[in-house]
This record gives C-alpha cells, structure tokens and sequence, in this order.
C-alpha cells in the first residue's frame, strides 16, 4: 500500500475542474514530502494530466466522475472515473483553438495508460506518470 493516496469525488455542480486542481496539488505537496520527483517538471505532468482526464469526463460524459492519484514506486497513477462505458475518441488536435489536445498530451506525458470498466458500467481511465 502506497503512503500517499486521493480519492476524490467530484461533482458537476461545483466546480469539478477547480476542485480536482487544487486537490492534485495539496496531493503533489504531500507526495514530494515522501519522494522527491524524478524530474522538475514530474509534479506539472500530473497536475495536467489529472486535469485533462476530469475536463474530459465531465465534457464527454454525464453524471459526476471522481480522480484518484496513487503515489507508486517510479510514478503517480491519474486515475478519473465516468459513468460512461465509451472509451476516449482521439481528435486531430485543432489550431484554431477547437481543442484535441487533452488526449494527446495525456498519451505525450503518460508511461502507461489503462481504460477499465467498472461495475456499475461507466470506466476509469488511468495514467501513469514518471516520479
């Protein structure tokens, strides 16, 4: 079992981008305080991935969705839950400010990522970010 662990729940109605921003960070400053990270940018990598997947799920999905982080030996995992049992559908990133570019960065800073159902028919998808 990991010495640092969130589990957030997030609701639609306040805030969930906010929300799981700030408690990534207050996670990150608890993580850095166990393990130092293996790279400057380690902490900036998990912060937007984490808001990439929430930003997601509460753009593309119903219902609320909840983030877990685990601090895990090598790396953090990102983990966001939906209600919704479809997985993501990449876009050609745009230029012209009409986005595609949360999946993208999210395969860029991720050494592994895993999209899994889960019982009650939505799915969490999880990142693993170096640390």
């Amino acid at each position: 079992m990991s010495a640092a662990v969130l589990d957030q729940p997030l609701s639609r109605m306040n805030q969930p981008g906010a929300a799981a921003r700030d408690a990534t960070r207050a996670f990150l400053a608890r993580a850095t305080r166990l393990r130092a990270p293996a790279k400057d940018e380690s902490a900036d990598s998990v912060l937007l991935v984490a808001a990439e997947l929430v930003a997601n799920a509460i753009r593309h999905t119903v219902g609320p969705c909840a983030l877990h982080l685990e601090l895990l030996d090598g790396s953090i995992d990102v983990c966001v839950t939906d209600h919704s049992p479809q997985p993501p559908r990449p876009r050609t990133p745009s230029t012209d400010g009409a986005g595609g570019w949360g999946w993208f960065l999210v395969k860029r800073l991720a050494t592994h990522i895993r999209i899994k159902p889960t019982p009650g028919g939505g799915k969490s998808i999880c990142a693993a970010i170096p640390w």
